[in-house]
């Protein structure tokens, strides 16, 4: 079944060209072959799921094969596009995708059989809420982040809420503190779709809330030692540097560390055109402010001299 290439078959109908597609693609996932699982999911583009299905279908031309209508017992597109998302959750869950199965999440949310029901979108927004904390920060996760916290239906889940608000604020968040606060919900989420999220779920948790404080350091401080830096992530000093370290090495942060004075520097190197820019602009504010004094100046002596006449 799994060498059919079912996509070269012009007489079959689309939706049952999908669903023998995600049934191979299924019994690939059964037996943990995953770059097989991979190529087949590829035959697949997540566009054709968008596709208006209200359009009356164009009349086939003299010549062209015949599409054939699809069995009833074969599923809706929008089922198809369900099960779809569920097969690449199962797909990208093997190596912890966080940010992709997040956006297999979001893709079903938007089903509109989800959307509008509460008992199964609920479900579903927690799930994107923990992914999306999960996810290694870039710009698609602050995306995705933002653009869900902007979702109304977060009001019902206040507590995913204040987890993500706690994300794009720019402050130092207290792993003990959150980790006590949201213990029991990730230990709850095995009673929801999707399952329990693991122990390797909850080591990645604290690790990204660590980068995060890295990340927030790093905007306030130009230059740190090590040690207070270790005091404010509440970690040992060796924890602290592999932690930085990791995240230069991954080039989500730019920083120096000078071991033997355990000072960090946050700078950016800049090149000399770099250097004559900010000169020029550091010499443009300063006369602009040495003219604003000089106004000021001119107009206190004016009426103070008024003063006087009188």
């Amino acid at each position: 079944m799994q060498e059919v290439a079912v996509e070269t078959f012009g007489s079959m109908a689309k939706t049952e060209k999908i669903a023998f597609i995600l049934e191979q693609v299924r019994l690939c996932l059964d037996r943990q072959d995953y770059v097989r699982a991979q190529i087949l999911s590829r035959k697949i583009s997540p566009r054709v799921f968008d596709a208006d299905t209200t359009k009356e279908k164009k009349k086939p031309k003299e010549g062209d094969n015949m599409v054939q209508e699809a069995p009833a017992e074969i599923p809706s597109l929008l089922e198809l596009k369900r099960i779809y998302y569920e097969l690449m959750i199962r797909y990208y869950s093997h190596n912890n995708d966080y940010l992709e199965i997040c956006r297999c999440y979001k893709s079903s949310y938007e089903i509109p059989a989800i959307k509008e029901d509460l008992a199964k979108w609920i479900p579903v927004l927690r799930k994107i809420c923990w992914y999306l904390v999960l996810a290694p920060h870039d710009p698609m996760q602050s995306s995705l982040l933002n653009a869900t916290l902007e979702d109304k239906n977060l009001s019902e889940i206040p507590n995913f809420r204040l987890l993500l608000k706690q994300l794009v604020t720019m402050e130092v968040i207290q792993w003990t503190k959150l980790w006590e606060f949201f213990k029991h919900e990730y230990e709850n989420e095995k009673n929801f779709l999707g399952g329990a999220l693991g122990t390797k779920a909850a080591e990645d948790l604290k690790l990204r809330i660590i980068e995060h404080n890295i990340l927030v350091v790093s905007k306030y401080y130009s230059r740190i030692t090590l040690k207070r830096l270790a005091d404010l992530l509440c970690l040992s000093l060796q924890e602290a540097e592999k932690h930085l370290s990791d995240m230069v090495n991954s080039k989500a942060l730019i920083a120096k560390i000078d071991r033997p004075m355990g000072i960090i520097s946050f700078r950016t190197a800049q090149d000399s055109n770099g250097v004559l820019n900010s000169w020029a602009s550091n010499l443009e504010k300063l006369l602009d402010l040495v003219e604003k004094s000089c106004h000021q100046i001119h107009k206190e002596t004016m009426i103070h001299k008024v003063v006087l006449k009188a």
